[in-house]
């Protein structure tokens, strides 16, 4: 396979084969063919990563470097991104599927992350206690908590790593990043940019590699001091219990099924282009995939008429394509996954209004935008996430039932609601279990707005000004005034 690109291993600011040989082939999704070859993580490279994060912890390089300068190298990075923006979607596209047009916008938005948190870079102060003893000044420090292990899946992932290395690199912490062993290749093409922009060697490794070799090893290593995780809960389970090994603070961002309102007052057309870009962005490979559509009796045979109708117009085909709406799924599994979920569904009173099937025959990872329909919660599609452009629609009558439709799920992570009456959109969106509820509108990010779920969706928040915080320890310094300290050794002050 001399023609195959070659990803190697990025440890320690060096270019490096994986210490076992192995390596993975990756396919295009949309060819079926493979396009690139990477070198795997073993456990050894893994323990050199983490070393080398510890290292440069220690090293006055970085150790030493001011929080202005640490924001300043950020900024660096973020030009870089922006100005590589159309070289890594293209990059993205080719390797999971994803839409061309989408990786590239995303891309580009994704320097405003690490613009954002290099500005706060030196914004991270402590403060002096007004403490209820006159001879001491006790004062506190946020101090980078440590060595982090930041884990992303391939679905939107130079979004999703910005959310964990801009605060980590902000707070002065050490990255291991983990790239999904599907898709890898932005991620290492990624970290040429981590090498360009100046950050001292050790700082961020970048590793891909599959759960026994490189995700077991990282996450139950004891030199790991935190971990940032973003993919299924399944693996999250995995990921807690490798971390009672280690201790290490984790935060988790699941996936989720999403529920998306819509009351008989609301805007239909925006109703159902929240509703397509909620379960047909991304061609449903997102957690906030808004997948569960709950629309109010009255408006539910015109709202099911307008999505079909736009549905007829969307094409599913080639990602580089900007005429595509729908590329193709990155993984054979989630198109069989999906062939099973529906015909579940089918056999317990769902029907396929729209859709249903493979698009591009039978080898071919494209399926078709689909609509389920259904009388009541009680189907498959309303429960597995199936992460591919599926939406079920079910009627509601009331408010109260819409509230307690929305909650019936293990997962909280996206919401939506379309109303044009404020007052039920504050009433509604508060009430429902989900770290995020779009009101009107659906799939919008910002840096500045805290993002993560509730429930079996995870805990811990990623973006906005508190995440930066979550990647320091407070530390508290006691310094005595007195002119007689230590008067009586043993009586506590």
């Amino acid at each position: 396979m001399p023609d195959l690109p070659q990803y190697s291993l990025f440890i320690a600011g060096q270019w490096r084969a994986g210490s076992q040989g192995q390596t993975l082939q990756s396919v295009s999704p949309a060819t079926g063919e493979a396009w690139a070859r990477f070198d795997c993580a073993s456990p050894d490279d893994v323990s050199d990563a983490v070393s080398a994060a510890q290292a440069a912890l220690d090293a006055p390089a970085w150790r030493d470097m001011s929080q202005t300068a640490r924001g300043k190298l950020l900024y660096r990075l973020a030009d870089l991104v922006a100005e590589k923006a159309e070289h890594l979607g293209r990059i993205e596209t080719t390797d999971s599927g994803k839409l061309a047009a989408e990786t590239r916008a995303q891309t580009g938005y994704v320097a405003d992350y690490y613009r954002y948190y290099a500005g706060l870079a030196d914004k991270i102060e402590g403060a002096v206690l007004p403490i209820d003893k006159p001879d001491m000044h006790v004062f506190t420090q946020r101090l980078p908590i440590g060595v982090v292990a930041a884990i992303v899946p391939w679905n939107a992932q130079m979004f999703l790593a910005a959310t964990k290395l801009a605060p980590a690199l902000a707070a002065g912490c050490a990255v291991v990043l983990k790239a999904s062993e599907i898709a890898p290749a932005p991620m290492l093409e990624f970290a040429r940019l981590i090498e360009q922009a100046g950050f001292p060697p050790g700082v961020v490794s970048v590793l891909t590699g599959d759960a026994e070799n490189c995700a077991i090893p990282l996450t139950c290593h004891p030199g790991v001091d935190r971990i940032a995780f973003t993919g299924g809960p399944d693996a999250a389970r995995h990921v807690v219990r490798n971390s009672a090994e280690n201790f290490a603070v984790t935060t988790l961002e699941l996936g989720g099924k999403s529920p998306i309102l819509v009351f008989e007052d609301a805007d239909l057309d925006a109703a159902a282009n929240g509703l397509i870009a909620g379960n047909f962005g991304a061609s449903g490979q997102s957690c906030v995939a808004g997948t569960r559509g709950l629309v109010q009796r009255p408006v539910y045979d015109a709202l099911v008429a307008a999505i079909i109708d736009k549905c007829r117009n969307l094409v599913v085909g080639d990602p580089h394509d900007p005429a595509t709406h729908l590329g193709p799924l990155c993984t054979m599994a989630q198109v069989e996954k999906i062939e099973t979920t529906l015909a579940k569904a089918v056999s317990q009173g769902a029907r396929i209004a729209f859709g249903g099937s493979r698009a591009g025959g039978d080898s071919a990872h494209y399926f078709q935008p689909t609509l389920v329909l259904a009388d009541g919660p009680g189907v498959e599609t309303l429960t597995v996430e199936m992460f591919g452009p599926v939406m079920t629609l079910i009627p509601f009558d009331t408010e109260e039932e819409a509230i307690q439709l929305a909650n019936d799920s293990d997962f909280g992570l996206g919401s939506g609601v379309f109303t044009q009456n404020v007052a039920r959109a504050h009433r509604v969106s508060r009430r429902i279990r989900s770290g995020i509820t779009w009101v009107n509108t659906y799939r919008a990010i910002s840096p500045m707005a805290p993002f993560g779920g509730f429930n079996q969706s995870g805990y811990g928040r990623e973006a906005g000004q508190e995440a930066i915080l979550d990647y320091t320890r407070t530390k508290t310094t006691w310094i005595d005034t007195s002119e007689d300290p230590m008067a009586n050794p043993f009586v506590m002050r």
